[in-house]
């Protein structure tokens, strides 16, 4: 090792903790916090040789690390909105709303597979492929949630839509 990286891991041993913690203090996101630190400590790396003689590298590392997490939280709230005004809006699945919600109640492996077929459109043994079953194990995970749906449905009362 140079002293030049002797130098500069003494200074990100000293100056990485305290500007994670600072970043996490100011942004309330401990992950965005992380992330620009360990950037801006990359920046920092890449250039030391520049920054080292910077009246002050530190405040160097704490403007960078700052503007890195304000621009990614820019750039995630833009993303959100633009997610927001291009994605289709959530729709009850095609046939009985209530339906669904009985759906909802099945256990975790036959409601993925009721989805898949139903919803999905797949064939039975494309749901096999997504779940990682065989099509005849598809095809008994749907049967008991037939049986399922059946004794639910049947057991409840009808709907009724107040006027």
């Amino acid at each position: 090792m140079t002293v030049e990286d002797l130098e500069f891991e003494a200074w990100y041993r000293a100056a990485h903790p305290r500007l994670g913690a600072a970043l996490t203090v100011a942004f309330g996101d401990v992950d965005l916090a992380q992330d620009a630190a360990d950037e801006a400590v990359t920046l920092a790396f890449q250039n030391w040789g520049r920054i080292q003689k910077m009246e002050s590298p530190t405040g160097w590392l704490y403007r960078t690390g700052f503007n890195v997490a304000r621009r990614r939280r820019r750039r995630a709230a833009l993303e959100r909105k633009l997610l927001r005004r291009s994605a289709p809006e959530p729709s009850t699945p095609p046939g009985e709303t209530e339906l669904w919600f009985v759906v909802a109640d099945l256990p975790d492996r036959q409601r993925e597979a009721v989805v898949l077929r139903h919803v999905g459109q797949l064939r039975e043994r494309e749901v096999a492929e997504v779940m990682g079953l065989t099509r005849g194990g598809v095809s008994s995970t749907l049967r008991a949630a037939y049986a399922s749906l059946r004794v639910d449905i049947s057991e409840s009362e009808p709907f009724q839509e107040v006027p």
